[in-house]
């Protein structure tokens, strides 16, 4: 019977975890492959999973276990008319619609009957079960254990095996046999639950009676008053929203991929697995005596990150996120009710699980413009350490839970301020002295939660603080569903630069006679400068398509008879690089231009065939290039757009992700000649004219379509890599790419 309804589970939540990714990838594209997607998808998810435990726990009420069994069955069979499943966008997204909301809709009506029903598999089975005349069904939360580790495979198994192998429509179809399967088992498990009902209510009332009198004297209502309720929705909420935040800083420097977006989640299921198994594999108690040290010693990461990001800090966010988690849900784990409440319990950890996604994907892009709802979560995540039962409760100590974070806003207030004004050149050294410190001073307070976790949060905003102080003016910043945006001023009131998350995005020069020179990666002495001048001399391009506005840098290039049309998906990056306080690239265009808003690929789809004499890929976000703009389904629709002598035009500048094997086998696939060249070292100045190094690609039919570029030395062949993947639009091997990070 234990085995029966564990496989059961596990094949509900193998469905449920694959079915996520694998509709994730379905809608990505549409919005330019923004990690901003998969957080509205975890919040969709989330939101489902609070309906189907809801259902579950209010339908067992008012029906009973053994009718609604009944019911249930018939419940989990009207989805067949919606398989297979498909979220796949046929067309871009309306341009007055809000993102969250469409992707909110589409997926109600495309996925949402069916994981209704999936979701709420785990409460009911675990109810089902604790109404059995098995030994265990006293405490069947054993259960939920196993179907987090079904969970856990399917989510490891999705980009390792299901994404690599099956194209998305295979993949539906596979998905759908699997619900049969699903439906079979919860059948074998009512009729197991009906012919044994009897015996487990009797089983369940003396398991209750026990606790009553042992274990638990508190009653039945007790268990779950309005206090531990809410408990129990904030100790779910927390690692509900640090899972999309850790997530979210990972993808938007490397790729929105699943691959990236499955490791955090498996983590997150990984603690359920481990504080609801049966035995204890890491006590509570080491896990609570982790996190301040974890906390502090990691947590100054999330903002010292704004200003340089290195892939070997990801580890860390992974590790503190592991902790946090595991403090949390061992918290719920130890404060679990009697199976009679189980279907509640499951209710409001979901209640918090959803609100943390409502968090993350709604609340805190309208509420603050940078990204605060992470290191927030940790310092509520400090809070909510469990108190000592020997700490004095005296008003004096009390009292002093908040004068001691007074005491410190003071003093690392006055320790940046003298650090600003005496030690100004030396500020590595001085945020350093400051973390030191204030960590220093933290960990002093974190025997009582309240000193512990406001010290926590003046902390981090003090550091936060003097790092802004202390770096270039921020004259713009705003944030949207594709990211925080910032506009900047440099120390020295030379530049205006362009920065999306924590990647530079273009710059220009505030000097009048060099303003509208071309900066950063389109420099006129770098690989764009050389493009344009081969180009001119074949007179071309009359017409340029460039998927990626920036500040609209390119634009610089442009001659009195051109068009240039640029494809931005997000319209906040068309405000400012059209706003001449900022930048005046676009403005003073030599030539004419327009800029189409909607995802690069989908928007070109509805240009002429033969349109373009040139065609620049240059959209990222962050320093996240999205995946589905460099596939072979994606080139061919680049080859379609240009004309027979058109040259094709990739910037893979990069700091973490090489493709340039990617870029040797799609051009060899399409029978393309591919040459690339990376422009890294660069004198004194080049570096005061505002030149980055880049890294670019070019493409075309014949040689003699690249004109002086075939026959630069500073050009290099790029040929195909048979050691390296083929990226197409079902399968993409981000891995393969991943190198040590460079000053690209």
């Amino acid at each position: 019977m234990a085995a029966l309804f564990s496989i059961t589970l596990l094949i509900s939540a193998t469905l449920l975890f694959i079915v996520q990714p694998m509709v994730g990838r379905m809608v990505l594209p549409s919005y330019g492959g923004t990690p901003a997607v998969w957080n509205t998808c975890m919040l969709f998810f989330q939101t489902v999973l609070l309906a189907g435990y809801a259902y579950s726990h209010g339908m067992v009420a008012w029906l009973g276990v053994r009718r609604h069994a009944m019911l249930h069955v018939v419940m989990i069979a009207l989805p067949l008319l919606l398989l297979p499943v498909d979220a796949s966008a046929k067309s871009a997204p309306p341009a007055n619609w809000n993102p969250v909301a469409w992707l909110l809709v589409r997926l109600a009506f495309s996925v949402g009957p069916v994981l209704f029903v999936v979701s709420a598999t785990a409460p009911l089975l675990q109810k089902w079960f604790a109404h059995t005349s098995h030994k265990d069904a006293s405490d069947p939360y054993f259960l939920y254990a196993f179907s987090n580790v079904g969970s856990m495979l399917a989510l490891i198994g999705y980009p390792l095996l299901v994404e690599r192998s099956l194209s998305l429509s295979d993949q539906s179809s596979y998905w759908g046999n699997g619900y049969i399967l699903l439906i079979f088992f919860i059948l074998l498990c009512a009729i197991v639950l009906l012919r044994s009902k009897q015996s487990a209510k009797d089983a369940l009332n003396s398991s209750d009676m026990l606790k009553s009198q042992g274990d638990n004297p508190e009653s039945s209502e007790e268990l779950v008053s309005r206090g531990r309720r809410l408990r129990w929705i904030i100790q779910a909420m927390v690692p509900s929203s640090l899972l999309l935040g850790v997530t979210t800083h990972i993808t938007t420097n490397i790729a929105a991929v699943p691959l990236l977006w499955v490791i955090p989640l498996s983590i997150y299921l990984i603690t359920f697995v481990l504080v609801f198994a049966r035995r204890v594999l890491l006590p509570h108690r080491l896990i609570v005596a982790m996190l301040p040290v974890v906390v502090l010693a990691l947590g100054a990461i999330t903002f010292l990150e704004s200003a340089e990001l290195s892939w070997l800090a990801i580890p860390p966010h992974l590790i503190m996120f592991f902790v946090v988690s595991m403090m949390c849900h061992g918290q719920l784990a130890s404060d679990r009710p009697s199976p009679r409440h189980l279907t509640a319990f499951f209710l409001w950890i979901s209640v918090g699980g959803a609100l943390g996604g409502v968090f993350n994907a709604i609340v805190a892009p309208l509420v603050f413009d940078a990204i605060i709802e992470y290191p927030l979560m940790l310092v509520i995540s400090c809070l909510l350490l469990p108190k000592r039962t020997d700490h004095s409760t005296s008003r004096l100590n009390r009292y002093l839970d908040f004068g001691f974070p007074l005491m410190l806003v003071v003093f690392l207030g006055a320790m940046s301020a003298a650090f600003v004004r005496y030690w100004h050149d030396e500020t590595r050294i001085a945020v350093g002295v400051l973390i030191a410190f204030g960590a220093m001073l933290c960990f002093l307070m974190k025997e009582r939660p309240v000193r512990f976790g406001l010290g926590t949060a003046v902390f981090f905003v003090v550091v936060s603080l003097h790092m802004r102080g202390t770096a270039d003016q921020i004259l713009l910043e705003e944030r949207n569903f594709f990211g925080v945006k910032r506009v900047v001023l440099d120390a020295e009131g030379q530049f205006h630069t362009f920065v999306h998350g924590t990647t530079n995005h273009g710059m220009q020069s505030l000097d009048p006679g060099l303003s509208q020179e071309p900066t950063s990666y389109y420099h006129r002495s770098g690989p764009m400068g050389d493009i344009f001048r081969a180009l001119e001399e074949m007179d071309k391009p009359s017409a340029a398509g460039i998927v990626g506005l920036g500040v609209g840098g390119i634009a610089s290039y442009a001659q009195d008879w051109q068009h240039f049309v640029f494809y931005e998906i997000d319209p906040a990056v068309e405000r400012i690089a059209e706003n001449i306080q900022y930048f005046s690239y676009l403005s003073e265009c030599s030539g004419t231009y327009e800029v189409v808003i909607g995802d690069g690929r989908l928007a070109l789809a509805d240009a002429a065939d033969g349109a373009y004499d040139l065609l620049v890929l240059d959209a990222f976000s962050s320093d996240a290039v999205p995946a589905h703009l460099l596939t072979r389904e994606a080139l061919g629709l680049y080859i379609q757009k240009l004309n027979d002598g058109g040259v094709l035009v990739f910037n893979i500048t990069n700091a973490y992700l090489d493709f340039m094997p990617l870029m040797g086998n799609l051009a060899a696939d399409a029978g393309l000649v591919c040459m690339h060249r990376s422009d890294s070292s660069m004198t004194v100045r080049d570096k005061e004219a505002g030149k980055m190094p880049a890294h670019y690609v070019v493409m075309a039919n014949r040689e003699d379509d690249l004109g002086t570029l075939a026959t630069d030395p500073r050009w290099q062949q790029l040929a195909a890599d048979p050691g390296s993947p083929l990226w197409t639009d079902r399968f993409g091997d981000i891995l393969s790419l991943l190198r040590t990070p460079k000053n690209e």
